[in-house]
């Protein structure tokens, strides 16, 4: 499977992500600078956490017009897989490649911590080797990782299965205190309709390797590449 990892001015993440695909999941990635315009050599393209242009305005702003972002629909548009991760949930929601929107964690506080996910849904491939109900431990880093969106949107993410991640207790109850940042309905990943777009706060590629302090983000880059295969 052919990886593309997208680097914006200010992207951070992209060394961790480029490290996990090629030397722990032995794929083919590249880097692609935000000026790039064609992504069609790739099956899944990723963008990774970081401050894209320094989050001026509001996080994910101004990268939303960076050239890459065009190509990125595309992909999106034609089926390919689109993977956002903190910085990038952040500008897929800003592009209007997911519903909602990412504002400031309700107790304004920058949070770099593991915390609890629970897994709602197998039927994505991006998480099709997990199971619904499996709780995973992943590291998050964000001062701007509150999901937001009205009522009918929350009730149509519900409705179809699309909240993906949820913020959980370690036993897999999703509780207030399990909240890091105050997101609605303790949402930390959403899907598009199409379910080939995914957009979650934590860092799963941080948690890859058992020098890092756990594995369970496996599971997640594993169902992408077992979704090629399928």
């Amino acid at each position: 499977m052919r990886f593309g990892v997208v680097v914006f001015p200010g992207t951070w993440s992209d060394v961790d992500c480029h490290h996990v695909l090629g030397e722990v999941f032995g794929q083919s990635v590249d880097y692609v600078w935000h000026r790039e315009t064609d992504l069609s050599r790739y099956d899944c393209v990723i963008l990774p956490g970081g401050f894209s242009y320094g989050d001026y305005l509001r996080a994910g702003a101004i990268a939303r017009f960076s050239p890459v972002m065009r190509a990125v629909e595309k992909m999106a548009e034609d089926g390919g897989l689109v993977y956002g991760i903190c910085n990038g949930f952040q500008i897929l929601c800003e592009a209007g490649l997911l519903p909602g929107a990412l504002v400031r964690n309700s107790h304004l506080q920058f949070r770099c911590e593991w915390v609890n996910l629970r897994v709602e849904s197998a039927d994505s491939p991006f998480t099709g080797l997990a199971e619904a109900g499996q709780v995973l431990r992943v590291p998050i880093s964000h001062g701007e990782g509150s999901y937001f969106a009205d009522e009918a949107t929350l009730c149509e993410l519900e409705a179809t299965g699309r909240a993906l991640f949820r913020y959980c207790t370690g036993s897999g109850d999703v509780t207030d205190e399990a909240n890091p940042n105050g997101s609605l309905h303790n949402i930390a990943g959403v899907a598009n309709a199409a379910g080939n777009v995914l957009g979650m706060m934590p860092h799963p590629e941080r948690c890859c390797e058992e020098i890092v302090g756990g594995v369970d983000g496996r599971v997640i880059f594993e169902s992408i590449i077992a979704s090629a295969g399928a």
